[in-house]
């Protein structure tokens, strides 16, 4: 198994992202093939101690600027680290993509290199968060910024799948993100996407309020994808305020500086529980293949998460489960409707 890792990704070049592969390499035995230009990730490689170690450079004469729209990437630089890194998946030359560069031209890359799944008509990007019993997967956080009651089944039903694979959760309790519990509550997709949900055979706990992505009541919280990326923005920055405070308060006086010596072991599990470079990228849900997104800022240490996950994600073959769940619900929903004498629409 072969992870291809965007080299040139990412807001700092190919440092980080070198270090990070070099690391995953030497952790948990990953293959990995950095797609970039070749001196540039040679000159970075030669900065690591790499003997033994599954590493190899594929070259790629163009990078996707940060800022370059989507469809510029796909027409006009067909030999992006992005796109040559994708090609490699859709060839068999490597199992799964990681990149940390411009999400839409991955994530647009990766849909027209590798398609999507079947019974999934789009795919969404998912952020797995801390919450007070554990983890809360949130999709779709970008991926589409308007959406219809059946894209959000569709993204339940991914979610499931990968909380219950690569988190760990026997069964997932599944939440649709509103203004309030009630059924009624919320707008006209929520309220159809209810519907929807309900008939499924998911588990599917009702509504959920924002604060209920954090407090543990739900495993797989599901919304459309403007409503998600400003939830996860909103978490992202309260998070850093939250640090930076607490950082600020322990080194405010001498007294207080004595307080956080004594409780750094506290603070560093802490910091452990909220840190998300463990998990490192989102993946891209219902792609043919396996491709996950990592923030522009990520660390070594993220880099390094993206790509043990990337191999798990592999190895339990979520995408055969993913497409296994997608068939069986959607069939069981037609099912339902027949009996109820709705017929079979979807």
């Amino acid at each position: 198994m072969k992870i291809a890792v965007d080299a040139m990704g990412g807001d700092r070049g190919p440092a980080i992202i070198v270090e990070g592969a070099v690391r995953a390499a030497r952790e948990f035995g990953a293959s990995v093939i950095l797609v970039g230009d070749e001196p540039a990730v040679t000159r970075e490689l030669r900065r690591h101690q790499t003997h033994g170690l599954q590493v190899e450079v594929r070259h790629a004469s163009q990078v996707v600027a940060m800022d370059e729209l989507p469809s510029l990437a796909l027409r006009r630089k067909r030999d992006s680290s992005i796109r040559v890194a994708a090609d490699l998946v859709r060839g068999g030359e490597a199992s799964a993509l990681v990149s940390a560069g411009n999400t839409g031209a991955a994530m647009a890359i990766a849909v027209v290199v590798l398609g999507v799944l079947p019974r999934v008509d789009r795919p969404a990007i998912a952020v797995v968060l801390p919450n007070l019993r554990g983890r809360t997967m949130l999709l779709d956080v970008g991926a589409n910024v308007d959406s219809k009651p059946r894209h959000l089944l569709q993204f339940a039903i991914m979610g499931h799948v990968y909380a219950r694979d690569i988190l760990g959760v026997t069964a997932p309790r599944v939440g649709l993100l509103s203004i309030g519990e009630e059924e009624g509550k919320g707008n006209e997709l929520t309220r159809e996407a209810f519907k929807e949900l309900e008939a499924s055979g998911l588990r599917f706990i009702g509504n959920v309020e924002g604060r209920d992505i954090y407090n543990g009541n739900a495993d797989v919280v599901v919304t459309d994808g403007f409503t998600g990326n400003v939830a996860l923005k909103i978490s992202e920055s309260l998070a850093d305020m939250l640090v930076a405070l607490i950082r600020e308060e322990l080194t405010r006086t001498p007294l207080a500086k004595l307080g956080g010596l004594l409780a750094r072991p506290a603070l560093r599990r802490f910091l452990k529980r909220v840190d998300y470079n463990e998990l490192g990228g989102a993946p891209l849900l219902g792609i043919n293949g396996a491709c996950f997104i990592c923030h522009g800022a990520s660390p070594p240490k993220a880099i390094m998460g993206a790509i043990r996950i990337a191999r798990e994600w592999v190895e339990v073959k979520v995408n055969d489960h993913i497409r296994a769940a997608l068939a069986g619900e959607l069939a069981g929903i037609l099912r339902g409707r027949a009996r109820a004498g709705e017929g079979g629409r979807t």
